[in-house]
């Protein structure tokens, strides 16, 4: 295996309603008709592995911006990005002792708003950005039509970017990490397969599984979350069956208790 470390980059958090996140969190009965909801913070994350064959950042993160005009008002009302303007990507990456020019790739599991939202500090360079191919086609129908999905915005898929396209369902583009195509919640998000020099295999599912309960209980996400549930279903049985065959350290797309425990990276 080649020697890499992943440091893990705190890009803050959304707060919403857990039944976005997990479905039928809260049910209604007879006698409970109006029940509370659990309105919950979820960790924004990115990573940055440093790899013999260059320096990779996985995903951008959220818009410093996005709570003051840069996100749609009813997308910042229903994911509350309460602390984004303390979180740049630049800023981000300096607390971690990286800055945006040592990055050399930029790995997007999907181009949902939280996760594109720094691809603007990569605009007119030639730094490759690897997306699957099924992602991009849907995302750019979706930010350019009133059909799809609302979580794109057309001002982050619009950049002079460098875009490397992804097809298949599994791709090692470099040693010891393969990028896995995962569609379920979106048609082109990817997680990422790391075989690690010294940590064994780590595999980052991204959005098939937002938190442990989607995965341990194999609950859906929830409230429109699911671009197709048997997509999902059939993403989580291929993260089932590496499980059983290979036994890898799971990490989950925005759990802020797993996110705790992943903090220190993987040196």
């Amino acid at each position: 295996m080649v020697e890499m470390t992943i440091d893990v980059v705190d890009r803050g958090y959304f707060r919403c309603d857990l039944n976005y996140m997990i479905e039928g969190q809260t049910m209604a009965t007879r006698d409970d008709p109006n029940p509370d909801v659990d309105f919950e913070p979820n960790a924004v994350y990115n990573l940055v592995l440093d790899h013999p064959e260059g320096t990779i950042l996985y995903d951008t993160g959220i818009h410093h911006d996005a709570a003051d005009g840069y996100w749609p008002d009813g997308m910042a009302q229903a994911f509350v990005p309460e602390v984004a303007s303390e979180h740049r990507l630049d800023d981000d990456l300096a607390a971690e002792g990286w800055s945006v020019e040592d990055i050399d790739y930029v790995f997007m599991t999907h181009l949902h708003i939280d996760h594109a939202g720094g691809l603007e500090f990569f605009d007119g360079t030639d730094v490759p950005v690897f997306v699957h191919e099924d992602e991009l086609k849907w995302a750019l129908y979706s930010a350019n039509s009133e059909e799809g999905d609302d979580g794109y915005l057309p001002k982050e898929l619009n950049h002079d970017l460098n875009w490397e396209v992804v097809k298949g369902s599994r791709r090692e583009l470099f040693e010891d990490v393969e990028f896995w195509h995962q569609p379920g919640h979106t048609p082109g998000l990817m997680g990422m397969k790391v075989e690690h020099h010294s940590a064994g295999t780590i595999m980052f599912a991204s959005d098939e599984v937002y938190r442990r309960t989607n995965y341990v209980d194999e609950v859906a996400l929830g409230a429109g979350l699911l671009w197709s549930r048997p997509h999902w279903e059939d993403s989580l049985a291929d993260l089932k069956e590496l499980d059983a065959r290979e036994d890898p350290e799971m990490v989950f797309g925005h759990d802020p208790g797993r996110f705790e425990e992943i903090r220190d990276g993987w040196p």
